[in-house]
């Protein structure tokens, strides 16, 4: 059988590690987290970062890995990752990959273009002239540069309009032409597990674990990062509802309330990307044999992607 890439998916508050760790038990396996947020160190009661206790039961990789200040993203993810793979396959038929953030899925599975390595201070001048003079100023050089990439690309995320000028001003060419969306063959087999639950059920997971995040002490981990709320990694579900709440906008209860709707609405988003992909296989988290049983019938058939 080839070396076997498991990924566990679903969306937020679903109920992937409990079951994650049961899973990479049976394989005698390690865990890689594909969460975009649970990679920063200095984000974990508001990203929901697996107990210690969890943490030690297996070795888990991407977790509180990374900085706040390191420029990430789904192309580091996929380049990082593939290297891990590299090392574990080494010594273990099965890994598996477990989260929720949808771009790095996609990255892993099916690769993202080959684009040049975007220049530091680039990025920098780029960045402070965001903060100085707000998204627009380069929504409208971007549109100058490549009405092709404007017209497809989310107007309201910055982190997608930055990195698109940033390619078109360091090549002279519009970021689309490096576009090619093309999948990468991967030298190992990939099997999609997605976990949803009923609806009611979920959010009422979700908001439970809001509750639990402010038990914990999230206001003041968000307390600690206000000072950098101007970067990509902080414009997040969490904490983005706690610094307007710091700045006066809203009370502590509006924000709770915001957080728990606003992570309800990111399921609902998840779920929609999710189910666009006909590879995943849909099970419920209490499911556990036959997820394995599956799995293990698909490494038997040993298709390679």
């Amino acid at each position: 059988m080839p070396k076997t890439l498991l990924i566990l998916l679903g969306p937020t508050g679903v109920g992937k590690t409990d079951l994650s760790i049961e899973i990479a038990k049976y394989y005698n396996t390690e865990i890689i987290s594909c969460d975009s947020r649970q990679i920063y160190k200095e984000m974990s009661i508001g990203t929901a970062v697996p107990d210690q206790q969890t943490l030690e039961t297996i070795h888990h990789h991407f977790i509180r890995s990374h900085s706040i200040h390191d420029y990430y993203n789904a192309s580091k993810f996929e380049v990082e990752v593939l290297e891990r793979l590299e090392l574990l396959f080494q010594k273990k038929d099965v890994v598996l990959m477990t989260g929720g953030s949808m771009m790095y899925i996609d990255a892993l599975c099916k690769g993202i273009d080959d684009l040049p390595e975007v220049d530091v201070e680039l990025r920098r001048s780029l960045m402070a002239r965001m903060e100085a003079e707000g998204i627009e100023s380069l929504r409208n050089e971007l549109k100058y540069h490549d009405p092709v990439y404007y017209n497809e690309v989310d107007l309201r995320n910055p982190k997608r309009i930055l990195h698109a000028l940033e390619i078109c001003l360091m090549t002279g060419k519009p970021y689309s032409s490096f576009r090619i969306n093309q999948t990468k063959k991967r030298p190992f087999q990939i099997i999609k597990l997605g976990l949803n639950r009923d609806r009611e059920v979920l959010y009422n997971r979700i908001n439970q674990r809001v509750d639990t995040m402010f038990s914990e002490g999230i206001e003041k981990e968000a307390i600690g990062l206000y000072p950098f709320r101007s970067l990509n990694s902080l414009n997040t579900v969490g904490y983005r509802e706690l610094f307007d709440y710091f700045d006066g906008k809203i009370t502590i209860e509006e924000a709770k309330e915001k957080i728990k709707a606003n992570s309800r609405k990111y399921a609902r988003k998840q779920l929609t990307w999710f189910r666009r992909d006909p590879e995943i296989k849909w099970f419920i988290p209490n499911m556990k044999n036959e997820i394995i049983a599956y799995a293990d019938q698909q490494r038997q058939a040993g298709n390679l992607r």
